[in-house]
């Protein structure tokens, strides 16, 4: 075992973790701000100090992705002294975890001309903008705030660093990876993420999170058992190999995650689970996964991204990182590959999928694919890449995943249906919203499929869903034909699909704006039931692993906690 000394952290990850939130992230291309945004390439030159004699609690206001963003500053003696954010419609699994690091950046500075956080840039425009805001009520003036604003402050050079184990990507799967290596001995863990807060899919999970063995489970009198869980997953496409070992970390799982305090108490029926009967798996996973990596010492540094694997002789001896401040080398007697999938790279979903580019998607900004190319030309193998996983319906602007259950209606702006909800579905549904009036469509529900489908309750109590007491009144608040509308519902009954029922004859009603998305990637590196990446001629590339979307699988988010765990005891296994 080789004792590596560890190194600092390059950049301060310092904020406790909050209560978990189900929402989703913005798009992964920059959306168009509001309008009191104006982005600019000029930057800010005035700092001048804060009036020494301001004391006081100043309340700041800023417009960000999901609207107005209120921060309350507290300045004593002169100084800022804390930061309270206050009014909030941004994406909250990224404003907790941003807010945050962006608040000690600016009491640090003493000043809002600071770098945004990664990830985070609508987040961060809209603080910075309302601390400067509230700095003009006691007499500063900071310039003007824009999305170009960055620190004067030159970043520091980064320097070479050795370790055990170094893990690419702060999703689930490089988490869980981490974790479990230091569990299982591994003294010395780097972990490096991209963006400038922890990130992946996993977060911004909209479903269930399969598990087997659960205690929800047994206490419902479900039985099901490794051998079922193979049974049900045989036709996924996964080797009989890593099917196995997937269920029988499956089998674990959840013991796992109690000793995390991330508790899964609601069965929903087979193997879905939530975290409370109104509270999705995903950001409260993920949140509980972040808080244990800081607890055992991973050196989790953000805003580093890996960029190449460092290959010696055949054998992956470390990974290429680049930082603001420049370029450095991380050697490792292992790395882990967890960088997720490719659904944010309209170039590599060209390339592998089939047409599957003209779509957004729901992912994490993240998904870019970057360790693709680095698969390629080292001979890696790579396996159905053009396999995609697509969701019907997400909310537009927002990314959360709606939709579900029976009896909704999709129209576009004037009002007509114009495909068979029941069973157009995938690219083909994308396709053909695209091609209505605008690009746009619209998700109705009544008060029936209100009651009956939890997705619409919650986005509607969320206030992502315009509501009428009429046809009329709900077609005015979305925008479209109200008489083309009407007569889509009474056409709609009076040629009911089979097996379905009708629109409900009085309201209220619900609607939304809503687009088809690529849901993730399932192609990826090859890996074997070890984790173990592999040649294109079958051999383990010594040294390198991979879990995650970043792999090929089948079963998306238990999957790639399962395996990133899998990932992490291997590792030991192999190096201590």
């Amino acid at each position: 075992m080789k004792n590596n000394k560890r190194v600092l952290s390059l950049l301060a990850a310092g904020a406790l973790i909050l209560t978990a939130a189900c929402s989703n992230t913005p798009a992964a291309e920059s959306p168009t701000p509001s309008a009191s945004v104006q982005p600019s390439e000029s930057q800010p030159q005035v700092t001048a100090p804060v009036t020494a004699a301001a004391n006081g609690v100043f309340e700041g206001k800023g417009s960000g992705y999901g609207g107005e963003l209120s921060v309350l500053v507290t300045v004593e003696d002169g100084k800022m002294t804390d930061l309270r954010l206050l009014d909030n419609h941004e994406s909250e699994p990224v404003s907790k975890r941003a807010f945050p690091i962006l608040k000690d950046r600016i009491l640090e500075a003493q000043t809002p001309v600071v770098d945004s956080v990664s990830s985070a840039t609508f987040t961060s425009y809209a603080v910075k903008t309302a601390v400067a805001d509230a700095a003009s009520q006691f007499g500063q003036d900071f310039g003007k705030i824009t999305m170009a604003t960055v620190s004067a402050e030159a970043p520091a050079a980064p320097e070479d660093a050795a370790t055990q184990l170094v893990v690419v990507g702060g999703g689930p799967a490089g988490l869980a990876a981490a974790i479990a290596a230091k569990q299982s001995g591994v003294e010395d863990v780097i972990l490096i993420e991209k963006l400038g807060i922890l990130s992946g899919n996993g977060k911004f999970d909209m479903n269930f999170f399969d598990l087997i063995n659960s205690k929800a489970m047994n206490k419902a009198g479900i039985e099901y058992t490794v051998e079922d869980f193979i049974e049900d997953k045989k036709d996924n496409g996964d080797t009989p190999e890593r099917l196995r070992a997937w269920a029988e970390g499956e089998w674990t799982l959840d013991a796992w995650l109690r000793d995390m305090d991330i508790l899964l108490n609601q069965s929903n029926g087979g193997t879905n689970h939530m975290a409370e009967s109104d509270v999705y798996a995903g950001d409260h996973i993920q949140t509980g996964l972040e808080k244990r990596a800081y607890e055992l010492g991973v050196d989790i540094r953000l805003e580093n991204k890996g960029t190449d694997l460092i290959m010696t002789d055949g054998v992956c001896t470390g990974v290429v990182v680049e930082t603001k401040g420049g370029t450095y080398n991380i050697t490792a007697d292992a790395v882990v590959v967890a960088t997720g999938g490719f659904c944010n790279n309209k170039e590599l979903l060209a390339k592998y999928t089939d047409g599957n580019e003209v779509l957004e998607t729901s992912n994490s900004m993240g998904t870019t694919g970057d360790f693709v190319p680095v698969f390629e030309k080292n001979g890696m193998g790579l396996e159905n890449m053009g396999k995609m996983s697509v969701f019907s319906y997400i909310l537009n602007p927002r990314r959360d995943l709606t939709g579900g259950g029976s009896g909704f209606l999709l129209v576009n702006k004037n009002g007509e249906r114009f495909l068979d909800e029941k069973t157009t579905s995938g690219l083909k549904l994308g396709t053909a919203i695209l091609e209505q009036p605008d690009g746009a469509a619209f998700y109705l529900a009544d008060r029936t499929l209100y009651e009956d489908n939890f997705r619409t309750r919650k986005h509607v109590t969320a206030g992502y869903y315009q509501q009428g007491e009429t046809l009329e009144e709900l077609a005015e608040k979305l925008g479209i034909d109200a008489a083309g509308l009407k007569a889509a519902v009474e056409d709609y009954n009076a040629n009911l699909p089979e097996g379905a029922r009708p629109f409900d004859a009085e309201g209220p009603y619900y609607g939304s704006k809503v687009q088809t998305a690529n849901h993730m990637t399932k192609g990826g590196v090859t890996a074997n039931e070890r984790t173990q990446v592999l040649f294109e001629d079958g051999t383990v590339v010594p040294g390198l692993y991979a879990a995650g979307e970043v792999t090929w699988i089948s079963g998306a988010y238990s999957a790639a906690v399962t395996f990133g765990r899998i990932a992490g005891q291997c590792v030991a296994e192999d190096i201590l």
